[in-house]
């Protein structure tokens, strides 16, 4: 699963995320994985590689923040 895809996905379910910021729409993004899992609206597969693609992705813009500064 890529970024674009867990996008994708949460759009499915009538989420748009958009908060301005990259860490913000990651943390937006890991509670709707959460609360579709909670809710048995996706399988734990699905939850799993969500949670694995926000990981990376708030790894990556923490390093290429570290990095600018």
């Amino acid at each position: 699963m890529t970024f674009y895809d867990l996008q994708q996905m949460l759009k499915k379910f009538g989420t748009i995320i958009y908060t301005g910021t990259r860490i913000g729409d990651l943390d937006l993004m890991e509670e709707e994985l959460k609360e579709l899992y909670r809710l048995g609206i996706i399988d734990p597969d699905v939850y799993r590689d969500g949670l694995l693609v926000v990981k990376n992705e708030r790894q990556a813009e923490i390093s290429k923040n570290n990095v600018q500064k």
